[in-house]
């Protein structure tokens, strides 16, 4: 994330300093003779919290070490965090091993899918929707194949499964922000997936690492709803760099135990830091372009100028991103 706004806002950005660190001495803004001072960097991932957390109104404050320090012992204990929110289907670990094997049979797909009963209605339902445009209508999953091919398959099998882990929660926060964090979630995995080919990175597994990247930030909010009571949402800066980071280390893990391939978890833990690989590359661009989309869309003017001076090959993927209802 910092790289990404030091080269859009060249050396003003200080892409070395720690979130909420202050400028040095030497930076314009700190300088009173300078006649127009810097203006300050939009922070994305700020501006996304808040944005999702918004209206979350409360009578007293929550002591912000309190969750933290929750959200510290559950990434050490994936498996509890996991309990936190909906499994994905028991198919899906099976599914995920195969859908990677490019080899794998039309017909050996479709048994596979096939298991899970609730997971088929599911992808016929979604394949017979007006986004998918399809001629006549599809009744089985070999249908849904034909229409859509191996790899549409394989996407749409993943977004279909994982939408009840983001949608279907309980408690005021996480109920309230899980609309929001599944649009993120879509427009994130479809943006990683567009990035990965020039990365050299494997789009479905920049695809899967887009759905996953909010799970923990579901657990965060489920474990805030639980310990809030009748306490006000902490909204500092440090307060949302240290939840979002703990997020991420939390979706991290459950993802390597939900037996996720092992490469996506690797992704999601490295995105947006100086060690990223190609694939934690993709979901870095992948997390910033729906960002940018979701927070336009709510009508946030610094997000939309942000998207307006995207380079071309980001700026393309951006429009892709575009919600049916905008």
């Amino acid at each position: 994330m910092k790289n990404w706004l030091a080269r859009l806002f060249g050396a003003n950005a200080h892409p070395d300093e720690a979130p909420g660190a202050q400028p040095s001495s030497a930076s314009a803004g700190d300088a009173p003779a300078v006649a127009v001072p810097e203006a300050t960097p939009f922070d994305l991932d700020l501006a996304f919290y808040r944005w999702l957390t918004a209206g979350v109104a409360h009578a007293g404050s929550m002591p912000e070490e309190l969750v933290l320090d929750e959200l510290a012992r559950l990434a050490r204990q994936p498996e509890a965090a996991a309990d936190l929110v909906p499994r994905v289907p028991a198919v899906v670990p099976q599914l995920l091993r195969s859908l990677r094997d490019e080899a794998m049979s039309a017909g050996e797909l479709a048994r596979q899918v096939g298991q899970d009963v609730t997971l088929v209605a599911e992808v016929i339902r979604e394949v017979n929707s007006p986004y998918y445009r399809a001629t006549t209508r599809v009744t089985n999953i070999e249908g849904a194949l034909m229409l859509l091919g191996q790899n549409g398959l394989r996407m749409l099998l993943a977004r279909v499964a994982f939408r009840p882990v983001i949608s279907a929660q309980s408690g005021r926060l996480a109920r309230q922000a899980a609309p929001q964090l599944w649009s993120q979630s879509e427009k994130c995995a479809q943006a990683a997936a567009l990035a990965a080919p020039a990365l050299k990175a494997n789009p479905f597994e920049a695809y899967l690492a887009g759905l996953m990247q909010n799970v923990g930030l579901v657990v965060a909010l489920r474990l805030v709803d639980q310990l809030a009571g009748s306490a006000a949402l902490p909204q500092s800066e440090r307060f949302a760099g240290a939840l979002l980071e703990h997020a991420r280390t939390l979706s991290a893990r459950i993802a390597a135990s939900w037996e996720f391939p092992p490469p996506v978890a690797a992704a999601i833990l490295h995105a947006g830091r100086a060690e990223a690989g190609p694939l934690a590359q993709a979901l870095d661009a992948g997390e910033r372009l729906a960002k940018l989309r979701v927070l336009a869309e709510a009508g946030v003017e610094e997000a939309a100028a942000l998207a307006a001076a995207l380079p071309a090959p980001e700026g393309r993927i951006y429009e892709r991103l575009r919600s049916e209802a905008e």
